[in-house]
């Protein structure tokens, strides 16, 4: 197993500098004030976070981490990328955030890190690259204080089901084991020079939600939107303000779901 994280880790230290010059990320608007989090996110816990201790799962370089710091929130971001977290810890100091990032895999972050949080947050394309969300989920509920609360916006299961060249029906809803893919450029900038292998995992919703309740959790809410508030699958229309679908599909498909999931205060 811990090949395919290395191979995964890789691919992602060779992402971190072509993302922070990329559009896609946006660094001088975020610099100059811009929140990186989207509507849906905003909408869901935007009002919850001020004053609150987060934990921020698989950060990447700290977007979001330190947006959630702007917004008043004691954040702590975890990643296994040191290239991005060295990315996020000089962006924090020069805007002059408290944000701290500890280098770690997810599913061993209890080795390296102490404490409880009122809010454990982590979102967009992070499961995939998880085998076992039990252990996952054993991670969350470890960190999460009693009556804090677990949230997550994530790519739907469904989308995962398709080629995202061919959209055709070809990877397995429920997890059957590792994937391998031979890749180049990356999402934010197609003609970036990386090559290499990355491992992926595809988990049903049940797989998912069930860890989590099994350790306690109260669900709040379970939503599914019909657009995805990125576009950065091949294919992908604009079809409103931050919503993008498949040109093939517009209409057909969840590209998201949004899960709050509440620990009870005398767990």
């Amino acid at each position: 197993m811990d090949n395919f994280f290395e191979a995964n880790q890789k691919t992602w230290n060779a992402r971190v500098p072509y993302h922070l010059d990329s559009d896609f990320y946006n660094l001088e608007a975020f610099r100059k004030g811009e929140t990186s989090l989207n509507a849906t996110e905003l909408n869901e816990i935007g009002e919850l976070v001020e004053g609150k201790t987060l934990l921020h799962l698989q950060c990447h370089f700290g977007q979001d981490t330190l947006s959630f710091a702007r917004m008043g929130a004691k954040a702590t971001g975890i990643d296994f990328s040191d290239k991005a977290l060295e990315a996020a810890r000089k962006l924090n100091d020069e805007l002059g955030l408290d944000a701290k990032f500890v280098q770690s895999n997810v599913l061993e972050l209890d080795k390296n890190l102490e404490g409880q949080f009122d809010i454990v947050f982590t979102s967009y394309g992070v499961l995939g690259w998880l085998p076992d969300l039990d252990k996952w989920a054993s991670q969350v509920n470890h960190f999460l204080k009693p009556g804090g609360f677990f949230y997550i916006v994530e790519f739907h299961p469904v989308i995962y089901l398709l080629d995202f060249d061919t959209l055709e029906l070809t990877f397995p809803y429920f997890n059957v084991g590792e994937f391998e893919e031979d890749i180049s450029g990356t999402y934010a900038d197609n003609d970036a020079d990386i090559k290499g292998k990355e491992y992926f995992w595809c988990h049903s919703l049940q797989e998912v939600i069930t860890p989590l309740r099994e350790r306690g959790l109260e669900l709040e809410f379970f939503h599914e939107f019909p657009f995805s508030s990125y576009n950065c699958f091949p294919n992908m229309i604009e079809t409103g303000k931050g919503q993008h679908q498949f040109e093939r599909y517009v209409g057909k498909l969840p590209y998201m779901f949004s899960l709050k999931m509440q620990k009870p205060k005398n767990a």
